[in-house]
């Protein structure tokens, strides 16, 4: 498959090129140490491998019906992709990325969404309906089932604090879970939550909130060492996905009604910038090596380039 691409010479914190990928491409994750970014499209059950080096589509690998989320073990070669059918049990496809073929296919709970791995531990999250499937990525098996708060959306690992926390959109609160024993230790109250990120450098997690009933979007801003907000940042419409760039002191958040990404300055916690990107984005990761962006654009089947450094 050939991507079709439109790029432009243009400064930092700017679209860059534009990638063309499968039907509604939602989720994404970069695996910088291959120089490669895999980008779930829902409406064809397919994932697109992108090389970021080209910004051309490689491969198309064929996983679940209405895969969402992605993330990466770059130690391991392997992707983890959630998928879900009519509210029936749903799916984790395990994709080798040395060959770019599925592996294993796991069992997790209803609706899954997003998922996160902890490579230190050999672990990766799966939220569900209420709970989240904990899977161990050496056997790929699940080994744990965690209760958390109603409706989880997104999740997050802080490996260096053996920590992950989960945003419960149906009662607006995060689940703190300690990673080494898989128990809720906390609830942080924030707002209508969907994404989160953790910048482990500055004991910091990013949570958006959104309302249907209100224009603007939210940003929790989360101190790890105390589990409190310690501000709120307003963004764009229906904020949903946010990804943390630690070594530029930058988060990420993509407004999906809005067609737009908020940038943050992580050391002052400001909206400094925002960029147009593509229609419904749905979707952001960073690689932590070059600072590049990849937006995934569900109503346009596209992936937006950002020159971020």
């Amino acid at each position: 498959m050939t991507a079709t691409i439109t790029s432009s010479r243009a400064p930092a914190s700017v679209v860059t090129a534009t990638i063309r990928v499968g039907s509604g491409p939602v989720g994404v994750a970069v695996d910088a140490a291959s120089h490669t970014a895999y980008v779930t499209n829902s409406g064809d059950g397919t994932v697109s491998v992108i090389g970021t080096r080209t910004n051309t589509v490689t491969d198309t690998i064929t996983v679940g019906s209405g895969p969402g989320a992605v993330a990466v073990d770059a130690a391991a070669h392997t992707a983890y992709v959630t998928s879900s059918v009519n509210g029936k049990d749903g799916t984790v496809s395990v994709i080798d990325t040395r060959t770019n073929t599925v592996t294993k296919t796991l069992t997790v709970g209803k609706f899954p969404g997003a998922v996160a791995v902890d490579a230190a531990a050999h672990t990766a999250y799966v939220t569900n309906d209420g709970t989240v499937s904990v899977i161990g990525t050496r056997t790929n098996t699940v080994t744990a089932t965690i209760a958390v708060g109603s409706g989880p959306r997104g999740v997050a690992v802080d490996e260096a604090s053996h920590t992950a926390y989960v945003t419960n959109n149906g009662d607006g609160t995060v689940s703190v879970i300690d990673t080494r024993t898989n128990t809720v230790t906390n609830t942080i109250t924030v707002g209508n939550p969907s994404g989160v990120a953790v910048d482990a450098a500055s004991h910091t997690a990013y949570v958006t909130s959104y309302s249907v009933n209100v224009k603007d979007g939210t940003v929790s801003v989360i101190d790890t060492r105390t589990n409190t907000v310690t501000k709120t940042l307003t963004v764009g419409r229906s904020p949903g996905a946010v990804a943390v760039d630690a070594a530029a002191h930058t988060a990420y958040v993509i407004n999906y009604d809005d067609g737009t990404m908020s940038v943050i300055d992580t050391r002052t916690n400001t909206v400094i910038n925002t960029i147009i990107v593509g229609n419904e984005c749905s979707g952001v990761a960073v690689d932590p090596t070059t600072g590049t962006v990849y937006v995934t654009n569900y109503r346009d089947d596209t992936v937006s380039v950002i020159s971020a450094r």
